[in-house]
């Protein structure tokens, strides 16, 4: 079998990084961590916003350490949501945010989008159409897992502004933020409309930037008494990152980002492959997965999934796994390359020629 599923960078956490986690653990850094987070990641949290994102934080009351973005995510849910709350999230988006939003006891609304000019949007009539007075939240996730596009400024000043309009907070993830495309430039929601920041949660972590998934450590930044909610909540679920780790991760964000580009390189050659060699790929503007258009096949995305899985013996997500919006699709990832992809490639464009 050969998997072109997982969003699992295939690169080693590059080692200026892992010495630093190897320092800390030498110097005795293996003791209980703060649980808001040790205070030079916080910092180094705080430097790298207003670095990259133009965006001033204060690390000693607007930052929390997470183990992960999924453990973000999770607290700004349940320190946002009261039983019966509505969270509108974008259709199709990453399966993995819908279990939180029941956890904390919110219902979720589809927000419709469609495919204009090779990319998927989400407009504002679609936002209108979703909303509903029991609306408490939306999340957004930009570059967009699964579709790859990157929200432009005016886009992301359309969505906050009707978060304002509606007084709904907004979840930003940004995740996939340094893994862009042919001129594609992330831009943070609350840099594109700072009248959102009583309202705004940003979540991140070093997973796919830094290829630390394993090391398990992201972070929050967002108003203080929002924070201080989910502080609350990450004290009953986990305790923070190992102090070594942070230490590791303050090393990935403030040390030489070189590593970020050279892989950022790489992807954008795998993501040109994949192009070239598949047809009907919507080019992703960022992220490492490419939606492959399957539709004129008028075969039902999963059936296509799993006739690719039993006769060719190569592994995608189906579409419709990430809402009714996703249906018609494929998506294939590119996180891992070399002959796997190459390969893997090979199988897919064979099956979907039978």
């Amino acid at each position: 079998m050969i998997s072109l599923m997982r969003g699992e960078p295939d690169f080693p956490t590059p080692q200026h990084i892992a010495e630093a986690a190897i320092r800390a653990m030498r110097n005795g850094r293996t003791s209980y961590p703060e649980n808001r987070g040790e205070k030079n990641f916080r910092e180094a949290v705080a430097q790298k916003l207003e670095r990259d994102n133009h965006l001033k934080f204060d690390p000693a009351t607007e930052v929390l350490a997470t183990t992960g973005a999924t453990l973000g995510v999770y607290a700004a849910l349940m320190a946002i949501l009261n039983e019966g709350d509505e969270v509108l999230l974008p259709d199709p988006i990453y399966d993995a945010y819908q279990s939180p939003i029941r956890m904390a006891g919110g219902r979720i609304k589809g927000v419709a989008s469609q495919i204009h000019e090779a990319r998927f949007v989400i407009t504002e009539d679609a936002l209108e159409q979703a909303w509903s007075p029991a609306a408490k939240a939306v999340v957004l996730n930009t570059p967009w897992n699964p579709v790859g596009t990157v929200l432009r400024r005016n886009e992301l000043a359309m969505i906050a502004a009707f978060c304002e309009r509606r007084n709904l907070y907004l979840i930003s993830d940004e995740i996939y933020e340094t893994i862009t495309f042919e001129g594609a430039v992330h831009v943070s929601p609350l840099e594109a409309a700072p009248g959102l920041r009583d309202r705004c949660v940003l979540v991140n972590s070093l997973s796919k930037t830094y290829s630390m998934t394993g090391w398990r450590v992201g972070y929050c930044a967002g108003p203080a008494p929002m924070i201080q909610a989910m502080l609350l909540v990450l004290a009953q679920s986990s305790r923070g990152p190992a102090t070594f780790i942070q230490d590791a991760a303050a090393e990935a964000l403030t040390g030489s980002q070189d590593c970020v580009g050279e892989m950022r390189r790489e992807y954008a050659l795998r993501r040109a492959q994949v192009m070239e060699q598949l047809p009907g790929v919507i080019a992703p503007e960022g992220g490492f997965f490419a939606m492959v258009d399957v539709r004129e096949s008028g075969i039902p995305s999963d059936e296509v999934r799993k006739r690719l899985l039993h006769e060719q013996g190569v592994v995608v997500v189906h579409g419709s796994a990430y809402g009714e919006g996703g249906e018609g699709t494929l998506r294939v990832s590119f996180a891992s390359g070399g002959e796997n992809l190459t390969r893997g490639l090979e199988l897919v464009r064979q099956g979907l020629a039978t």
